[in-house]
This record gives C-alpha cells, sequence and structure tokens, in this order.
C-alpha cells in the first residue's frame, strides 16, 4: 500500500471577474487554473514550470491557502485547508510555509533580520523571547549565516544573503512543505547556484517538501524529483526532468526547453 501523500491539489480551478465594461454588461471572467491536479509525496520536490501568465503563482496563493479555489481542494496531510476555520488553519499553517521571489521585498527594511526571521514563531506558535532568539540563531545557522547576523538589517546584507534570511524565516516554524516562489530568478546565476544548493542541503538535513515554481526548465530540472508544465492554467505535461529534457511531448514544453543554453533539442513528436 502506498504512503497517503502530503500534499494533494484535486480539480483545483481559479477564475477572477473582471470590471464590467458598461453598467448592463456581464462581467467577464480570466480563467487562471483549470482542473489542476497532482500529488506530493512529503520529501520530495514538484517543480511547477511555465510563464508568465500560466498560473503559477495563482497556484501557490491556493496552496497556501492565501486564497479560496473556485473548485476544487487543497489538502495537507488528508485536510482541507479551506474547510478549516480560522483556528484550525493557523495550526496547520505551522506545517507550510512560503519563499518569494525578491528576497528584499519580503523583509522589512525598518527591521532587523533577527525580528523577521522569528516572526512566524512568534504569530504561529507564541513562543518565549527565549525560545525565539534560540530558534532564529538555529535558523541563521542553517541558511550559512551567524546567530550576530540577528541585529543587523537587510539592506546590510547581499542578494543572495537576504535570499538565506527569507529561507530562514521560512524554516524557523520546522514546516514539512515550504512553497517556492520563483526563489531564484531575481539573483545572479553564480548565486542561483548557492542558493539551490542550499535548499537541496536543507531537504537532505530536515526532510523538507518543496514545491518550487519557476519559469526556467532548467532551474527546476537541478532541485526537482517531478516537473509539471503549466500552459493558461492547465497542465499539459509531467513527468522527471531527465524525461522532460530529452523527450518532451508537449510543444509548450519543447518551447520552454529552447529557451534554456545548451540543452538538447528534440525533434517533434509524432501527431
Amino acid at each position: 500500500m502506498s504512503e497517503a501523500p502530503l500534499l494533494a491539489v484535486e480539480h483545483l480551478s481559479r477564475r477572477y471577474r473582471l470590471p464590467r465594461a458598461h453598467l448592463l454588461a456581464p462581467a467577464p471572467e480570466i480563467h487562471a487554473l483549470t482542473d489542476v491536479s497532482f500529488t506530493l509525496q512529503a520529501g520530495r520536490s514538484l517543480g511547477v514550470v511555465g510563464e508568465s501568465g500560466s498560473g503559477k503563482s495563482t497556484l501557490a496563493r491556493l496552496v497556501m491557502a492565501l486564497e479560496a479555489p473556485s473548485q476544487g481542494r487543497v489538502l495537507l496531510d488528508g485536510v482541507d485547508l479551506q474547510a478549516l476555520g480560522p483556528a484550525a488553519l493557523r495550526q496547520a499553517r505551522r506545517k507550510l510555509q512560503m519563499v518569494f521571489q525578491d528576497p528584499y521585498g519580503s523583509l522589512d527594511p525598518r527591521r532587523k533580520i533577527g525580528r523577521t526571521v522569528a516572526e512566524p514563531l512568534a504569530v504561529l506558535h507564541g513562543a518565549s523571547a527565549a525560545e525565539q532568539r534560540e530558534r532564529t540563531a538555529e535558523a541563521l545557522d542553517a541558511v550559512g549565516l551567524r546567530a550576530t547576523d540577528a541585529d543587523k538589517y537587510p539592506h546590510e546584507f547581499s542578494g543572495g544573503q537576504r535570499q538565506r534570511i527569507a529561507i530562514a524565516r521560512a524554516l524557523i516554524t520546522r514546516p514539512r512543505l515550504i512553497v517556492a516562489d520563483e526563489p531564484v530568478s531575481a539573483l545572479d546565476v553564480s548565486v542561483q547556484a548557492q542558493v539551490l544548493n542550499l535548499m537541496q542541503d536543507l531537504q537532505d538535513r530536515f526532510g523538507i517538501t518543496y514545491l518550487f515554481i519557476s519559469h526556467d526548465l532548467a532551474v527546476v530540472s537541478l532541485v526537482c524529483d517531478e516537473v509539471l508544465v503549466l500552459q493558461h492554467g492547465r497542465i499539459v505535461e509531467q513527468g522527471p526532468p531527465a524525461r522532460l529534457f530529452t523527450a518532451p511531448e508537449h510543444a509548450y514544453t519543447r518551447t520552454l526547453l529552447a529557451a534554456v543554453p545548451g540543452a538538447p533539442q528534440s525533434a517533434p513528436s509524432a501527431g
């Protein structure tokens, strides 16, 4: 009998209403996601790749229960997040955290980073000041920074270090799932590699599960066990990165692959 997945997304759809053209006109809708389903086992990494507007960030918000789906469910450890009341959802959020694209934009420039890193622990766990200091030092050490860095401000760090701080903030609640939304796209190529290696090391150490969202097929191929390709809010292809790189089945996947420098260019499949 196979193990139940940590995350199960079932027939997820999200529609947004747009402003009416005039008073009597029906409100038009945008279909950001349509009938998206997948599972993610604990300790594994799933990449979601697609161009801007493909629905990637909408999917991230729905998985984090920051928005409600128009249809479908997001199950974390078998529990439908949208079916939970505020107190139960608060408890469930201890298990999942998010890392955003812009490390500087996700950090309050007026706060020392120790306070920023500790904030989820204070909000979700009600931890004492002493526990917050101890866990902050542990989280900073885990991402290759020093405990004394807690007394510094975001502008005192490089872009790569700021993303390490953002990862430390996500780690501090010891989550089971981290949703990483374009976590290296704002970084230089050399720094990208450092951050990706760090995320893999943390996965090995702590058993973290990643939902890794990117527009770059090459990036997700480095860190993910499985990749799904989104186009216009629909999954058009899914499989292990090695297969997608060598034998992509969908024309859109081949388009994404063509944008990867040095990637093998496969012939179009029949049909």
